[in-house]
């Protein structure tokens, strides 16, 4: 399996300057009618979409076509950069990050694409024993700046955006600023913010949350078991689960969008239908539950001796979790686990929530009838495989 690739080299840039550190620059096709930014560079694949972008004015060239454009194709533009084939899924309207000395590349945005998400910081206070992004201590606030540049460029038809880390509140004035400037920019984008939901257990947060007054916002925040310590040892940290809590409970107070998440994985599966009776017991209220199957990457390959479980030997729990839920009139759903392993009663709530970017299929897959609808496999990390993974027939998809 392989992902699509985010990040990587440039062949060339040429004409940024070497005292420039980073700069954005949004990919126009020469033969676009949208309104030009000085942030715009022509993609040119062709020899013929390099006349255009010279006459229709354009500074900037990315060359995308190694063969059929090379670097002595530049002349003409203030800045050239040539891209590896790999990058060649890249089109009209998306966003890349360019750093000039180094030469590295970081595709931001992509307009084509559902799954947008931005990081918004590599620090986070828990340390999850399954997090696919292992928190560091760094200096990133640089971040927050590159994204609020970004938004600038985004398409205003784009239908959601994400945000995610670390932990996104640790800076929650700066992080909330951009997101008020996303309310601002992209009025009918909804917006999902990946948090552990702590920072809101301060009223102050919760409160200027709700002051933003987007009505698509929504945070969603895991709570891993109805047992506080267990919750606290797969985040590593005392006292979690109390102001995760607190913190739902403040935003549903200020009539805030909340989605709980739980990812199942050997110490929070076996308690699924207890972390599922509680929460429609205690938290009816919530807009969605997510149940997550295990991503095995980052810190859940040093811990997957304790992690890994077989998805198929939890689906008689993940069966009563979901009907405990919908019997209490919660919104639920099923990510990340394909149709195959999955009983039929729960088909109906299994989501296709795979990323674009890290979203791929097993040769089984090729011959299976539910492919189309099915959630796949995560090709980060190095993939555990069920036994249970078949393809499945048309017959059995109409029964």
């Amino acid at each position: 399996m392989i992902k699509l690739a985010l990040t990587g080299s440039a062949i060339a840039i040429a004409g940024a300057g070497k005292s420039r550190r980073r700069m954005l620059l949004r990919l126009r096709t020469p033969r676009s009618d949208a309104l030009r930014d000085e942030r715009d560079g022509a993609l040119v694949r062709s020899p013929e979409d390099l006349e255009v972008a010279r006459s229709g004015g354009f500074k900037a060239a990315v060359f995308l076509d190694e063969d059929a454009c090379s670097s002595e194709n530049g002349e003409g533009f203030e800045f050239t950069v040539r891209l590896p084939r790999i990058f060649g899924y890249l089109g009209d309207g998306d966003i890349i990050s360019l750093e000039p000395r180094s030469r590295r590349v970081r595709v931001l945005y992509r307009r084509r694409s559902s799954h947008n998400a931005f990081l918004v910081t590599e620090r986070c206070n828990h340390y999850c024993l399954m997090c696919s992004q292992p928190p560091r201590k760094v200096d990133d606030g640089w971040i927050l700046d590159e994204i609020a540049d970004c938004i600038e460029l985004i398409d205003p038809a784009t239908e959601t955006i994400g945000f995610t880390g670390g932990e996104p509140f640790l800076e929650w004035q700066r992080f909330m600023a951009v997101v008020a400037t996303v309310a601002d920019r992209l009025p009918a984008t909804a917006v999902h913010v990946l948090t552990n939901g702590r920072a809101f257990a301060a009223d102050e947060v919760a409160s200027a949350w709700a002051a933003l007054g987007h009505k698509r916002l929504t945070v969603g925040i895991p709570i891993y078991s109805a047992v506080d310590a267990v919750h606290d040892y797969v985040v590593q940290a005392r006292g979690a689960f109390d102001q995760t809590l607190l913190g739902i409970l403040r935003l549903k107070d200020k009539g805030q969008r909340v989605e709980v998440r739980v990812v199942l994985h050997a110490v929070t599966a076996l308690r699924l239908q207890e972390t599922c009776t509680w929460l429609a017991r205690n938290l009816p209220f919530v807009d969605h539950v997510a149940l997550m199957g295990l991503e095995n990457t980052g810190f859940a390959l040093a811990n997957q001796d304790l992690l890994w479980i077989d998805p198929l030997d939890y689906q008689a729990d993940l069966v009563c979790g979901v009907e405990m839920l919908r019997c209490a009139g919660v919104n639920v759903s099923i990510y990340n686990l394909p149709l195959c392993l999955l009983d039929r009663s729960v088909w109906d709530v299994a989501a296709q929530s795979i990323s674009d970017w890290k979203n791929d299929y097993l040769p089984e897959c090729d011959r299976c009838a539910a492919r189309a609808r099915c959630a796949g496999f995560f090709s980060t990390g190095r993939p555990r495989i069920s036994r249970g993974i078949r393809a499945m027939s048309g017959v059995e998809m109409e029964t």
